[in-house]
């Protein structure tokens, strides 16, 4: 029986959509410049890229001549990035898995999971991602965590109630910052400029430094630094996101 989580239908609406409208302009450019920096991939190297979204990352790198992995539960997206490998004749293979329940077969040189999404699952989740995970890295190998629900970053900027726009939908969230365990769970409500609304629930789980660095201990990793931005700056108390590689145990 398949894991279930509660953010599995997350992007299956509106959202899906807002995402796009929510990246930064250059953002995607700046991380893979990045990524293909703190991993030292060489062209022909094999990556993986997991809870993919709609593939910015994952069509970027085979751009750059990677062999990219793309996994996600969305069919849509899923669909949406073999339609552009295809288009640009990209070597990208696609999975369409939910993370909790992935079964992979090759070995890669680094991995990556951007967007906050490895904030959806609690510790027990986490930590069996990441041992699955960890059989599949080569030693040495990078794994790259993108997030902004650190303890560190969540206590600082939480906010009870916030909205915004992204262009033609107005957004509007309610959050509980819960413990035991730690979490922010949340109420969205968006509303197109048609007027049709969609209301959608989501939980982040929140671990401390200390507490990731742990969870990344037992499942065969090590907590090599974090930066908050691509840049390569290091992390501090204060910023409003994470960059956390960690380095395969060998």
């Amino acid at each position: 029986m398949e894991a279930i989580n509660i953010n599995d239908n997350f992007f299956s609406g509106f959202y899906k959509d807002v995402w796009r409208k929510l990246v930064p302009a250059g953002l995607t450019e700046a991380e893979i410049d990045f990524i293909a920096a703190i991993t030292d991939l060489q062209q022909g190297q094999n990556v993986l890229d997991i809870m993919c979204g709609y593939g910015r990352h994952s069509l970027a790198l085979a751009r750059k001549g990677f062999n990219v992995t793309a996994v996600d539960n969305s069919k849509e997206y899923v669909l949406e990035i073999e339609e552009s490998a295809k288009t640009d004749n990209l070597n990208v293979i696609t999975v369409h898995s939910s993370v909790l329940n992935l079964k992979l077969e090759h070995t890669y040189d680094a991995i990556i999971c951007m967007g906050n999404s490895f904030a959806f699952f609690n510790e027990t989740e986490a930590t069996s991602i990441l041992k699955n995970l960890s059989k599949h890295l080569k030693p040495g190998g990078i794994f790259l965590i993108n997030t902004w629900m650190l303890g560190e970053i969540a206590i600082r900027h939480y906010r009870e109630k916030d909205w915004f726009y992204a262009e033609n939908y107005k957004y509007l969230v309610d959050n509980s910052y819960c413990f035991n365990p730690t979490r922010i769970e949340s109420d969205h409500i968006i509303i197109r400029s048609d007027g049709e609304t969609e209301h959608i629930k989501g939980v982040d789980y929140i671990f401390t430094v200390a507490e990731l660095q742990k969870i990344l201990e037992n499942s065969g990793f090590s907590l090599s630094e974090i930066y908050s931005t691509p840049r390569k700056r290091k992390f501090q108390m204060g910023d409003t996101r994470a960059y956390i590689v960690a380095r395969k145990s060998n």
